[in-house]
């Protein structure tokens, strides 16, 4: 792979999963949560942005004739977070990963070579996360995508630990990948959920995994954070100082910024300012280019918007696609 450019952000849809839970009574109040948190005004643009670009996530063709328009090599495939439908029960939740390993697996085998996948585990029920990690693997899938947050449990929880080790133990990529936002009505205007809500998410989750001591018990991890680990890289002064000067905030076996260099993000921070920051916090072999194929806070010249960043010529290489080489041979 060396020398191939490598979107480790990009989705598919799995129309099998929808067919699963669509006859489910928790559907409609999941949907009703969402309206609320987004707002009629997101929901009226969302609807028809997604409709017309879903051929892009479920007909391999297409997928590959814009990957080449890009000069895109190859694509991580993380399932629409739309799919996690963490409010469904145990078994249900079971049949979902299944079945969404699988239709992303086989997604995947129509372009070996350019597409690599991952499952999801269900973050409600962490008594099965280990389970549907290693059906996803056997799947010859690279890994799991996870949300930021289960109901009632954050990633800190204690309950993931079998989780957490089994991952590090398989080598196995996990994509954390938020979907809603918790402060909810508050963001339900101007796409608020989104440009906020996203980048909050991404970076609450992370201060649990660093401040709870995940990453000191598991420093093999292979945590690769979405839309740049949102605002937690490039405001981690202010967790170092809370760590210095505060006993209750020494979770950690170290200064908060360390752990940094521990985890992977993508280059999805639509500035190139913000990109550089990146860089210099978390360390040039740490960050992997990232487009959110194909939704519309993405963007569609991946590579352009690296090279607007004017890193060194290793370092834009290093990005473009020679750390995902590094993470993808592990398989």
């Amino acid at each position: 792979m060396n020398g191939l450019t490598v979107d480790v952000h990009a989705h598919v849809l799995l129309p099998e999963v929808d067919a699963l839970v669509a006859d489910l009574p928790g559907l409609a109040r999941a949907r009703a949560l969402d309206a609320r948190r987004n707002g009629p005004a997101a929901l009226a643009v969302s609807g028809p942005m997604v409709r017309e670009r879903a051929p892009r996530m479920t007909d391999v063709r297409l997928r590959l004739a814009t990957m080449d328009a890009q000069g895109v090599d190859v694509q991580l495939v993380s399932p629409s977070p739309s799919h996690y439908h963490y409010w469904t029960d145990q078994e249900t939740a079971e049949k979902v990963c299944r079945l969404a390993a699988e239709a992303t697996a086989a997604h995947c085998a129509q372009a070996p070579g350019r597409l690599y996948g991952l499952g999801l585990v269900p973050l409600q029920h962490p008594q099965l996360a280990v389970r549907s990690l290693e059906h996803a693997l056997e799947q010859g899938l690279s890994g799991v995508e996870i949300s930021s947050h289960a109901p009632g449990r954050e990633l800190s929880d204690p309950a993931y630990e079998p989780f957490w080790t089994r991952a590090e133990e398989t080598g196995a990529i996990v994509f954390l990948h938020p979907f809603g936002c918790t402060l909810d009505e508050r963001l339900d205007r101007w796409y608020l959920s989104n440009t906020v809500g996203q980048p909050t998410e991404n970076a609450v989750a992370l201060s649990h995994l660093i401040f709870s001591g995940v990453l000191d018990r598991h420093p093999g991890l292979t945590v690769i954070a979405a839309h740049g680990g949102g605002y937690l890289p490039t405001h981690i002064g202010r967790s170092d100082h809370a760590w210095r000067a505060r006993p209750d905030a020494r979770g950690c076996a170290r200064e908060p910024s360390s752990y940094l260099k521990r985890l992977y993000f993508d280059s999805l921070v639509h500035d190139p300012h913000v990109l550089r920051e990146l860089v210099r916090a978390a360390g040039p072999d740490r960050i992997l280019l990232g487009s959110d194929f194909p939704f519309d806070m993405g963007t569609e010249d991946p590579l352009g918007a690296l090279r607007a960043a004017g890193l060194p010529e290793a370092d834009f290489h290093a990005v473009r696609g020679g750390n995902a080489a590094a993470l993808l041979k592990k398989d």
